[in-house]
């Protein structure tokens, strides 16, 4: 896939000296800030988004979208294609030397339209997104415009940015940090990460097998995620393997925290440990790269008019594919919030609800994330042990499955303490409580999922619901919608834009559908 460019070009500020007024600057073009951008130009608010450079980069990076992510993709007008052009998989194994200790299942219910995840890697992801954000006229990507400077007032924010042809001033009354790991805007803020940085290093190897070549049984026709404690063929150690697009299959090698970096980027060396791995020399190296990695994130997501979301606001490891997906569920969560002040329908705790739902969704991947690379990598002789056993039980014993941890895969994080939420005033036996995501269904030849999202709703089930001022979709009340929200007949779910339930009544009152809708805004009732 030949990947865009957003090239550098002077624009209106730079040729009158005079800094323009944005409603919105997004500091990055990586996949959460074009999310970000996609979400707040579909509810007609202009944006700016700067990049330091005017390419997309190489690799494949991330490489697992979840189905949450791949839903927010799809209401931005580009989740079909990646789910298209990626692949879908949806069932692991994990392996104890060459016996199997376990498989599961990431979606055992059928009847979604996203799949479980869908392996692409994260350059042809931004070429989607950059593509959509290029035929969008409310969006300008500005590339090679890096941020040097930033000050804030009770009116907006100054942004001092740094081009070719020199320094000049941008003004925003609010601007998203999504520029990266090292966020200089995150440095300019004064802000601490609080976490852990993992001493171990790992080698990530793309590999393109010679055609018909199905090394240990690989199927390109059925992809699956493999993870490997203690291999044959890279004793003491682990090592992950996934499909990914092109007839790529990317390989994580865990390499220990003693590891020379500049003598495991030898191709010659990664391509001996691939080789040994695979049974086969062939193959075709397509990429590589070392990383290490933290679990941290930002004391705070929010410092007045300037917000974090992504890799600015907070890290994991790559087991469990929860970072490029928090952050773009960062945009999904920030977007309306955003849009709903600036047009006067929310107040300021709307943005404080962001850092607090966003914080508590950091803290609960960080902890999955903190628990697999302890499990992965053990830190002592005791804890060797104990992961041992546990695998060696894990093989004959339903028990002890659980605890064998590999990654646990990325999911949304439910925010049943969100103070947008509505509580419960009714007894219910299931369905998604406040706070929770809302779930797909089939629905009149479509999907539910596709109705979500962008704006208020109001689900009824087997009954019309009165007029709330939101927008109602009439379901059955019987079928799948209705065994998944739990919902009896006459009961009524209000969701967010970001498609997460904010309130539910087992009979529609439209006094207090309003209060609810009211309280989601972080408004008083």
């Amino acid at each position: 896939m030949d990947l865009p460019r957003y090239p550098y070009h002077q624009s209106l500020e730079q040729r009158s000296g005079q800094p323009q007024r944005r409603p919105v600057v997004i500091v990055g073009a990586g996949p959460v800030g074009l999310t970000l951008a996609l979400d707040l130009a579909r509810r007609e608010l202009p944006v700016v988004v700067i990049d330091d450079s005017d390419r997309i980069g190489e690799g494949s990076r991330a490489v697992c979208w979840a189905k949450k992510t791949l839903e927010v993709f799809d209401r931005l007008g580009v989740g079909e294609a990646v789910a298209r052009e990626g692949v879908r998989w949806q069932l692991g194994r994990v392996f104890h030397g060459e016996r199997e200790a376990y498989r599961f299942d990431l979606l055992p219910e059928a009847q979604h339209k996203m799949p479980a995840m869908v392996n692409l890697q994260q350059d042809q992801v931004e070429a989607r997104l950059v593509r959509a954000v290029q035929l969008d006229g409310r969006i300008e990507l500005r590339g090679r415009h890096e941020l040097a400077g930033l000050a804030q007032d009770g009116e907006g924010v100054t942004l001092k940015v740094r081009t070719p042809d020199g320094l000049f001033d941008m003004r925003a009354d609010w601007v998203v940090a999504c520029d990266g790991a090292r966020s200089p805007t995150r440095t300019m803020l004064g802000l601490g990460f609080q976490g852990q940085v993992f001493e171990d290093r790992f080698l990530i190897a793309d590999v393109r097998l010679a055609p018909g070549a199905r090394p240990r049984g690989l199927d390109p026709a059925r992809p699956e995620r493999w993870f490997w404690f203690d291999p044959p063929f890279h004793r003491g150690q682990s090592v992950l393997l996934h499909a990914q697009a092109d007839g790529l299959w990317r390989i994580d090698f865990q390499l220990g925290r003693h590891a020379d970096a500049e003598a495991e980027r030898d191709p010659g060396r990664i391509r001996a440990r691939v080789a040994a791995m695979l049974g086969t020399e062939g193959f075709e190296l397509a990429w590589s790269s070392i990383y290490q990695f933290c679990c941290r994130r930002a004391e705070r997501f929010r410092v007045g008019r300037v917000l974090l979301a992504g890799d600015a606001a907070h890290q994991v490891s790559p087991f469990g594919a929860r970072g490029a997906n928090s952050g773009v569920q960062d945009a999904d969560n920030l977007g309306w919030k955003l849009a709903a002040v600036l047009r006067g329908e929310g107040g300021d705790a709307l943005l404080d609800s962001y850092e607090q739902e966003r914080i508590a969704a950091a803290d609960d991947n960080i902890g999955h994330s903190t628990r697999a690379t302890d499990f992965i990598s053990p830190k002592s002789a005791l804890s060797l042990r104990l992961r041992k056993a546990a695998l060696d039980l894990a093989a004959h014993t339903g028990f002890a499955k659980p605890l064998v941890n590999s990654g646990r895969l990325s999911l949304p994080t439910e925010v049943r303490d969100s103070p947008l939420n509505t509580p419960d005033g009714d007894a219910w036996a299931g369905g998604p409580a406040p706070g929770c995501p809302a779930p797909d269904a089939p629905l009149d030849g479509g999907w539910l999922g596709e109705r979500l999202g962008g704006e208020f709703a109001l689900l009824a089930f087997g009954a019309a619901a009165a007029d709330c001022g939101v927008r109602v979709l009439a379901l059955p009340a019987d079928g799948l919608a209705a065994q998944r929200y739990g919902a009896p007949p006459g009961s009524v779910y209000l969701i967010r834009p970001d498609a997460v339930v904010a309130a539910r009544w087992q009979r529609c009152d439209a006094a207090a559908v309003q209060a609810a809708i009211a309280r989601a805004h972080g408004r008083p009732a």
